[in-house]
């Protein structure tokens, strides 16, 4: 009977820690903007950080490919990246990846940002913003320009790309063989939204464009501390870094590192969208197909 007593508080004990991690202080708030703040005592047991990494040597890694995937948003199972994108009537503890990106970019909190998926050139704040927004002028506007006055606010358009302008995150990680565990594992390296270009997002014909690569071991902690949103369990929300960690997503290769100077599946299965699903599917048997080998004699 005792052993059944210890079980049980162990199980509510367990559960309560889960559930805090929701929304701290929801049940104790007098006010609303109480929500959301931990108390001193629970800021000092707090041990919140992203799961570190193991060291891999060299040595242990069998065989390695980096591999790039897109994925897409319209997908149901990709929905936890995507929504929320209307935040006007949400709470601030909920956020789209998107939004929750460009914020630590624009608070110096992410600061590991690039032109390309190789990491070689960085991204300045500057040039970022530059891509996020788009300032153009009224036709009104125009005519204060030729004749040489100043140009009046009204006349003054600024659009802003948003988080339901994304479509896409493209990413970038590596497939390993650790033989010192015997087991196939993925390192995910970078990360990057697909938005229309901000000149051509009212016309017809959109241009689709990478809009900035995220080295991403250096954004997670930025991504542990922002929360999606757990369709079957709301006082368990789920981290940004979990589910991209954990692969908690439907992706689709659309790149391996290869000798042809990492070319893309469309490069050489062109004008044929099924050819370009069933390479992606064979890229994906190959990689497999090797701890599987393995395990052959």
């Amino acid at each position: 009977m005792m052993n059944v007593r210890n079980f049980l508080i162990a199980i509510i004990s367990i559960t309560w820690s889960f559930t805090s991690l929701a929304q701290s202080n929801l049940l104790n708030a007098k006010t609303p903007d109480q929500i959301g703040l931990k108390s001193a005592a629970q800021l000092i047991s707090d041990n919140d950080k992203p799961l570190a990494y193991g060291y891999v040597h060299d040595r242990d890694v069998l065989m390695g490919k980096t591999t790039w995937e897109i994925i897409d948003l319209s997908e149901k199972i990709n929905f936890s990246l995507y929504f929320p994108i209307d935040t006007a009537n949400i709470g601030s503890d909920r956020r789209s990846l998107y939004d929750v990106l460009t914020k630590a970019m624009k608070n110096g909190k992410i600061t590991e940002v690039y032109t390309d998926s190789y990491f070689n050139t960085k991204k300045s704040i500057k040039d970022i913003q530059g891509s996020l927004s788009r300032i153009d002028t009224t036709d009104v506007g125009r005519e204060q320009i030729n004749a040489g006055q100043a140009v009046s606010a009204e006349n003054i358009l600024k659009q802003d790309l948003t988080a339901q302008d994304v479509t896409q995150y493209k990413i970038k990680g590596y497939w390993y063989f650790d033989k010192r565990q015997s087991e196939l594992k993925y390192r995910l390296l970078g990360i990057c939204p697909v938005t229309p270009d901000v000149y051509t997002m009212n016309s017809d014909e959109k241009d689709y464009i990478e809009l900035f690569w995220i080295f991403f071991p250096s954004a997670r902690e930025v991504l542990h501390e922002a929360k999606a949103f757990n369709d079957k369990n709301s006082a368990m929300p789920v981290s940004f870094d979990q589910i991209l960690n954990s692969r908690r997503f439907n992706s689709t290769i659309y790149k391996e590192e290869n000798v042809y100077g990492d070319r893309s599946i469309a490069e050489y299965m062109k004008d044929n969208a099924q050819n370009q699903l069933l390479e992606s599917e064979r890229v994906k048997e190959k990689i497999r197909n090797f701890e599987q080998d393995m395990w052959n004699y």
